[in-house]
């Protein structure tokens, strides 16, 4: 990918990645070098790390633990070497909710670096509210748990 010097190269840019998530597979998941620089820093409510062979083996165990996991990428918000996006993340899990699709809606948070590779991801997501509210008997006490807190 170019730099983006203009607002029309940002926007092939965004474009790009929005393919690449919503087409996102377990081999497409080695060419994620193709966007993410080496040094990389990821975090998500379960993960911390900064490389990009750490990022790999996150999305490689997101294909393990969960059945047909697939990202609908919503609004995309591009300002000079950030972008900022919204998805729905919809997956299943055996024995869970007897096998039926599930989504988990979230935003990243991405910035570029000067070669217009990813070196800063951050996902944001309400695990309680997006997944564990979903699990049965976890998902009961989840929602008592936050009726008393509130």
């Amino acid at each position: 990918m170019n730099n983006p010097n203009t607002a029309q190269d940002a926007g092939i840019r965004c474009e790009q990645l929005k393919a690449y998530f919503e087409s996102l597979s377990r081999e497409s998941v080695l060419n994620l070098g193709d966007f993410y620089a080496s040094n990389v820093w990821f975090k998500d409510p379960f993960n911390e790390v900064n490389t990009l062979n750490e990022v790999r083996d996150i999305f490689l165990k997101m294909f393990d633990q969960v059945g047909e996991p697939r990202f609908v990428i919503g609004d995309m918000i591009n300002q000079g070497d950030q972008l900022f996006m919204t998805w729905d993340f919809l997956f299943s899990i055996k024995g869970i909710n007897k096998g039926k699709s599930m989504t988990c809606r979230g935003s990243s948070h991405l910035k570029f670096d000067a070669n217009d590779k990813v070196v800063y991801h951050r996902d944001y997501w309400d695990t309680s509210e997006e997944l564990y509210e979903k699990i049965p008997l976890v998902g009961g006490f989840m929602r008592w748990l936050k009726s008393r807190a509130a």
